[in-house]
């Protein structure tokens, strides 16, 4: 789980201006950092097959968000996945 100054600081990092609290920009920089998260979680908890559901439902959410990026502005979307650290 994100602590409120960690979703900030994301928040900070992905905003278009100062107002933007939900663009998919923003969306998909918060459930990158709540993935990679539950990805240390699991990697300490390996049986917890709960949260490993919860996680491929991040990932599907996050995929469908960087699709959407993608159609909508190509240039937005090759930053945003090198800012990341995603695979294209």
């Amino acid at each position: 789980m994100l602590t409120t100054r960690k979703k900030s600081k994301v928040i900070k990092e992905h905003q278009t201006h100062v107002k933007d609290t939900g663009s998919a920009d923003v969306q998909t920089g918060l459930l990158t950092k709540q993935i990679e998260e539950l990805v240390s979680h699991l990697k300490k908890n390996p049986k917890d097959n709960h949260s490993r559901r919860g996680l491929l439902k991040m990932v599907g959410r996050r995929k469908k968000f960087l699709s959407y990026i993608k159609k909508a502005d190509l240039k937005s979307y090759q930053k945003l996945v090198k800012k990341l650290g995603l695979k294209e």
